[in-house]
């Protein structure tokens, strides 16, 4: 079972509307004080106040050391952790033609900006011995899927996030932390406008992964509640 009797505090990053703000919705109705992180901090601001109690929003731009410190300052220690801010730009080209310019922005907003964030809030888990770390991921980054040729820099860098997925739960291993990346699947977002999920429904298998027990697996790939291949 998921240990949602335990009030824990979770931090989403780009929660300010789709899957993010879903997440934190399904958070928040576990029990669980939630920090809405975002690039806008009205934004964040507004949907924390329709969420309501004592949820939070803190202004958070993946890609900056600076924001990122000042993130971990106002939120405080963070228990769980869900890495759910990306973009995907290259809808279309191919691999051939995509801009190299356009392939270092995926990879410093979807990989290197959670692996950023990640390290600002780690420490804490580690010193208080429990942590949960999600990835959203996808399936155009898994080799066992086949990566997507029609969104190359998007393939990539999600593919680069489950290699951090697994760097840092080799690290973490029994020591509290679990740390998973999550593909959960086309979900009708502004990325995904015409998809079929909603991003209620992938939240829920979102915050499963966010708070498993302490027998739960880390460093897997997961759809629903399943793993699946990398």
């Amino acid at each position: 079972m998921n240990e949602t009797a335990v009030r824990r505090t979770a931090l989403v990053t780009g929660a300010n509307r789709g899957l993010g703000r879903a997440v934190c919705e399904a958070l928040a109705g576990l029990g669980h004080r939630v920090v809405v992180a975002g690039r806008d901090e009205r934004e964040a601001g507004r949907v924390a106040a329709e969420i309501g109690g004592d949820t939070l929003a803190v202004a958070l731009d993946v890609t900056d050391d600076k924001s990122a410190r000042r993130c971990r300052e106002r939120a405080g220690a963070v228990d769980i952790l869900v890495n759910n801010a990306g973009v995907l730009l290259d809808g279309g080209m191919s691999p051939s033609s995509v801009p190299p310019e356009l392939v270092e922005r995926h990879l410093r907003v979807n990989t290197v900006g959670a692996w950023r964030v990640s390290q600002a809030f780690l420490p804490d888990m580690l010193e208080r011995g429990w942590g949960r770390i999600v990835m959203v991921s996808s399936g155009t980054g898994a080799f066992s899927n086949g990566l997507f040729t029609g969104a190359p820099a998007y393939s990539v860098s999600k593919a680069a996030l489950n290699a951090v997925t697994v760097l840092l739960a080799e690290e973490t291993r029994d020591r509290g932390v679990l740390v998973n990346a999550v593909n959960p699947g086309r979900v009708r977002t502004r990325m995904y406008p015409g998809a079929e999920r909603t991003p209620e429904d992938a939240a829920v298998d979102i915050a499963w992964a966010a708070t498993l027990p302490e027998d739960g697996p880390t460093g897997v790939f997961l759809r629903g509640r399943r793993t699946i291949p990398w």
